[in-house]
């Protein structure tokens, strides 16, 4: 991508950052439908569908980006194949990494993930995200508010310096209980896995079950010094 065409890129995410700054999911999405084309993409953990669900109401042939690390609850892999069957229309795009698990076990030795988490991460989750998104000019997430506190002021769009694109979080001022509505009122497709006690879900190594009442989060790297995989903070 050239200079000229990234600082094309960032007035339009600086203009949208105020004029969209109340804007509905829907309204978000449709004006990403239309300034992109077909050169953005929607990540997605394959936690539920919710994201998806509105983004096919933009775009029905929308690409959704999911980080296949290798390391996948069978829960997350199986909501993955299913979200592909209820929306047939949709690209998934799986981003690998660059070393099946084996291989990073060769290279790094065993159990990275539990001596170096934020290496572990990067190497499965952050390479792969650059790479893929390099081929688009925006891209859209599921990331709220509500979340963490590292995301306590998250925009509706802004400009992701750290990937060079366009970033949009449409559901960021989504309460929790507007989020469990509209999967409610909707039907939305979600990893049974969050029934079962796991509200915020991730590789299987590193994600535990939630005392009932707890920071959703707390289950994510639990008992170490981290609290993001490195995708959004």
């Amino acid at each position: 991508m050239t200079t000229t065409e990234v600082d094309k890129l960032k007035k339009i995410a600086e203009d949208a950052s105020h004029e969209l700054a109340e804007a509905s999911a829907g309204e978000a999405l449709a004006w990403t439908a239309e300034m992109f084309g077909d050169s953005w993409i929607v990540a997605s953990n394959m936690q539920d569908a919710l994201l998806i669900d509105l983004a096919v109401q933009a775009k029905p042939d929308v690409d959704v980006l999911f980080l296949e690390t290798g390391y996948h609850f069978a829960e997350t892999i199986g909501t993955r194949d299913a979200v592909a069957t209820v929306y047939p229309d949709i690209n998934v795009v799986n981003a690998l990494p660059d070393q099946t698990v084996a291989e990073q076990d060769a290279s790094e030795g065993p159990r990275l993930f539990e001596r170096e988490p934020d290496r572990c991460c990067h190497l499965r989750k952050v390479i792969p995200l650059r790479r893929t998104l390099s081929r688009y000019d925006a891209w859209v997430t599921g990331v709220r508010r509500v979340d963490a506190p590292t995301r306590a002021n998250t925009p509706i769009v802004t400009w992701d310096e750290r990937n060079g694109l366009v970033k949009i979080n449409p559901i960021a001022g989504w309460t929790d209980e507007e989020f469990d509505e509209y999967i409610t009122e909707h039907g939305i497709l979600q990893n049974p896995l969050v029934s079962d006690g796991y509200p915020s879900i991730g590789c299987a190594p590193c994600t535990a079950k939630v005392a009932p009442g707890a920071d959703p989060r707390s289950g994510r790297w639990a008992g170490q010094n981290k609290t993001e995989c490195g995708l959004h903070a």
